[in-house]
């Protein structure tokens, strides 16, 4: 009986026992006023751009817990900005790979600090590589604009070419990603600046007060030539 109750035990202790699955995130706040405008930027713009999707996630400085164990040090790493596509669209406190039907992020930015330049460009790389698999990963520097991309091949980083714009391709995103007044931005296949949504709305406004600009020219061109033709004696309303 006692070789019973042993056997049972021992399958007992090795049930892997699982954290729960609502973690909140416990990454330390942005190193700076620009760090963070850089990664509400990504977010606003990409969240605009894919306003009308339903299958993605995305989130910034947000803790990725990938093990069943909470070993802060080692199972646990917080990417500035990330993406993980083919997921539902919805609130998180946190990224939990065991509750997310095993997904790593697809796509991953590190902005570069003092503090973290050397992890993000060694430690970070390697995990990506090697653990997480993300097939993009991409770091950039907001005060000396060091930017690279690498996207994952044969199992290993594969440094992406810059274009003529010096702007380098996401295969994840299906976007390129560019330096413009010093902050790094999304740009479609077809080379059009991806915009945050205020953006957007002074496109917009633009566009209108230029509709409305060439309806006054229009007007403006009726009324003089209407005023020539009666100089000249001709009725306009008897012109067909």
């Amino acid at each position: 009986m006692n070789g019973e109750t042993n056997m049972v035990q021992s399958q007992i202790s090795e049930i892997p026992i699982f954290p729960p699955g609502d973690l909140w995130s416990e990454e330390p706040p942005v190193e700076s006023y620009r760090h963070l405008k850089q990664l509400l930027l990504l977010l606003a713009c990409l969240e605009r751009f894919w306003k009308n999707r339903q299958d993605f996630f995305v989130a910034a400085n947000m803790s990725v817990y990938y093990s069943t164990r909470q070993r802060k040090s080692e199972e646990m790493r917080g990417p500035d900005f990330f993406v993980v596509l083919n997921t539902e669209r919805r609130e998180r406190k946190s990224w939990v790979i065991w509750e997310e039907e095993g997904k790593y992020p697809n796509f991953i930015i590190e902005v570069l600090s003092d503090s973290t330049a050397n992890t993000d460009r060694g430690l970070k790389k390697q995990l990506y590589q090697d653990v997480w698999r993300t097939p993009d990963y991409f770091w950039f520097d907001p005060y000396s604009l060091e930017f690279q991309g690498f996207h994952l091949m044969n199992g290993e980083y594969q440094a992406i070419q810059p274009n003529d714009q010096g702007w380098l391709w996401s295969e994840q995103l299906q976007l390129y990603l560019g330096i413009v007044e010093e902050k790094l931005r999304f740009f479609t296949s077809e080379g059009e600046l991806v915009l945050t949504p205020e953006e957007e709305a002074d496109t917009e406004r633009a566009r209108a007060q230029e509709a409305i600009a060439q309806v006054d020219a229009e007007r403006q061109r009726s009324a003089l030539l209407r005023q020539k033709l009666q100089e000249l004696g001709i009725n306009p309303d008897e012109i067909a």
